[in-house]
């Protein structure tokens, strides 16, 4: 590692970073309700100096976050993007103990959002980035069910896009290349009538019950079927249920059953075969039990693939070489995120890269400090590769 590298890395403020992530924490900021940690993030990034934009981006209630540091030298611009919501469970507020951060959105995402605005602290102060520019992109509506991804989408299509992005998710072990799309499932399955006691005639209404647990068996079976295809770096095809819920009490004829769940599908998938596939199954159960079976499979993300040979990946893997001391093997992405968007709808290099945190969509989301800083070595670095003269 050479000189001015270990000088940069010497300018990250460990105590200015964690309090960062503290002050994110600390405000709730539920799916469709991040207004007020939208407002946090930009005050703390005004206060830095930095020029701070909050464009709509199709979301009124919670404006998004757009900053930017630009050398004025021409050259490419690295974009760092985090999402702001956190999941719809009871606020849990920040703590530190024994160097590790404790609350809501701890490790999804406010963690991360940390360590993109003490990134672009660095490479403001230190005048590391030997061109371009970096632009820092936060935003609301990223948690499914409760968000549907318009706002990044938006950004999107109103041109907030970098050349590369950097996504601060908590996946850490390796470089994901290739990774699946998904939808998340909901059906309500109903008959006419009401709710009726099954010795007063309910138990010769249609069956909404029986209907939905036919209708969970053949999803077992669709996902037998795909079982048996060839696997593929990125896992196969897959429709997984979650949810069902229907009746207020155990001898009463109840009106109508929820069944809520995911379908995931590979790249280069058919998205309107899926579709179909999906509506002819409703079809026949509701013909099968008289009953109507209302759903819809709403895509959260689609599939995509890295370009391992665009330079933003080797920029990347020399920076991980150099501050972790080996390259990460290249591997499927588990979950989706934000860079699948990046991808297919922006056309751009994307590279998930976070602390190795812990507890994400649950009551105990935790991620330690000196992984907050050790990503914030990555970044630099990456983007001082990425940007070098």
């Amino acid at each position: 590692m050479s000189d001015r590298s270990i000088d940069v890395l010497s300018a990250i403020n460990t105590d200015r970073l964690l309090e960062t992530a503290v002050r994110l924490v600390a405000v709730p900021s539920w799916t469709g309700a991040a207004g007020d940690a939208a407002e946090r993030l930009a005050q703390i990034l005004g206060d830095e100096g930095f020029e701070v934009s909050r464009p709509i981006a199709d979301w009124s209630a919670a404006p998004a976050v757009v900053a930017r540091y630009d050398t004025g030298r021409p050259g490419p611009t690295l974009q760092f993007d985090g999402h702001l919501d956190t999941v719809h469970l009871p606020f849990v507020p920040p703590r530190v103990a024994g160097g590790v951060l404790h609350g809501s959105g701890a490790s999804d995402m406010k963690g991360g959002l940390a360590i993109c605005v003490e990134s672009m602290r660095v490479l403001r102060d230190t005048g590391a980035l030997g061109r371009g520019s970096v632009l820092f992109t936060a935003h609301d509506h990223h948690e499914a069910p409760w968000g549907d991804g318009r706002q990044l989408e938006a950004l999107i299509r109103e041109g907030f896009v970098g050349d590369a992005v950097l996504i601060p998710e908590y996946l850490y072990d390796r470089l994901p290349v290739i990774g699946r799309g998904g939808a998340v499932i909901q059906i309500d399955v109903c008959r006419d009538g009401t709710p009726m006691h099954e010795m007063m005639g309910g138990i010769d209404q249609p069956d909404v019950i029986a209907a939905g647990a036919d209708l969970v068996l053949r999803f077992k079976a669709l996902n037998r079927r795909f079982a048996s295809d060839p696997a593929t770096s990125a896992g196969r095809d897959s429709v997984f249920v979650g949810l069902c819920h229907g009746g207020e009490i155990y001898n009463q004829s109840p009106t109508e059953m929820r069944i809520e769940g995911t379908r995931r599908w590979l790249p280069g998938a058919d998205r309107k075969a899926i579709d179909t596939e999906f509506c002819a199954i409703l079809d026949e159960i509701a013909h099968a039990h008289g009953v109507q079976v209302d759903g819809q499979c709403r895509t959260v993300r689609d599939a995509f693939v890295l370009d391992v040979q665009h330079p933003f990946v080797a920029a990347f893997q020399d920076a991980h070489q150099k501050i972790v001391g080996a390259a990460l093997p290249e591997g499927a992405k588990p979950v989706m995120d934000d860079g699948n968007t990046f991808c297919h709808h922006a056309g751009i290099p994307a590279i998930t890269h976070g602390p190795n945190a812990t507890g994400a969509h649950t009551l105990d989301e935790q991620v330690p400090v000196s992984e907050l800083v050790r990503v914030v070595k990555v970044y630099l670095q990456t983007a001082m590769n990425f940007c070098r003269p």
